[in-house]
């Protein structure tokens, strides 16, 4: 009866110290559960931090294409207003007659003119095209087909026009001794200058 007694508290004994080793442990696992759980939270707040920043990037990088297309855009523009082609109308020689007041007839008016001359190998339609002196009289040119390696004058006065002759049909004179003759395109560009005076003559093309 004694030794039955002893066994059944050295087996209380150890089912007690196993009760006490299972308690202490669950807490260390509990922790460990809770620690891995913060470590997936914090992982997941990570992806979501690289994945904003991945796409920030990718609007950056839009923003900077986009930008670098405006740029050769315009820069496209810049080359070609930089390399448009000169014009092959010009103006060549200039006449100006003096003691045109005393002409009764206005005959001397036709002996004033302005030049204006095809470099080029192909004809070129003048039509639209502008000469104005400075004080802005202005010649207008009818629907005239000017050859290329070929010139018209352009005289002051009236009379009928011609393959090598246009009038203004004007009955005063426009050159003075002193004056600048600029032609211009249908598009109101100038092409090209003529100057002359108390400098002598200054001739600008374009």
């Amino acid at each position: 009866m004694s030794a039955s007694l002893t066994t059944r508290r050295a087996l209380a004994a150890v089912l007690a110290a196993g009760a006490l080793i299972g308690a202490a442990a669950m807490p260390a696992a509990a922790d460990g559960h809770g620690h891995g759980r913060d470590n997936g939270r914090n992982h997941g707040r990570d992806h979501v931090r690289d994945h904003d920043h991945g796409r920030d990037n990718g609007r950056d990088n839009g923003r900077d294409q986009g930008r670098g297309r405006d740029h050769g855009r315009d820069n496209g523009r810049d080359n070609g207003r930089d390399h448009r082609a000169p014009s092959p109308i010009a103006i060549g020689e200039v006449q100006n007659e003096d003691g045109m007041r005393g002409d009764r007839f206005g005959r001397a008016l036709n002996r004033e003119w302005v030049e204006v001359k095809n470099t080029g190998r192909h004809a070129v339609n003048l039509r639209g095209y502008t000469l104005t002196d400075e004080q802005g009289n202005r010649y207008r040119f009818p629907d005239f087909r000017l050859d290329g390696r070929s010139s018209v004058k352009v005289h002051t006065g009236q009379g009928r026009n011609t393959r090598h002759d246009l009038y203004q049909d004007r009955r005063r004179q426009v050159w003075d001794d002193s004056d600048t003759a600029t032609l211009r395109d249908d598009r109101g560009n100038i092409i090209d200058t003529e100057s002359w005076g108390r400098r002598g003559h200054h001739h600008r093309n374009g």
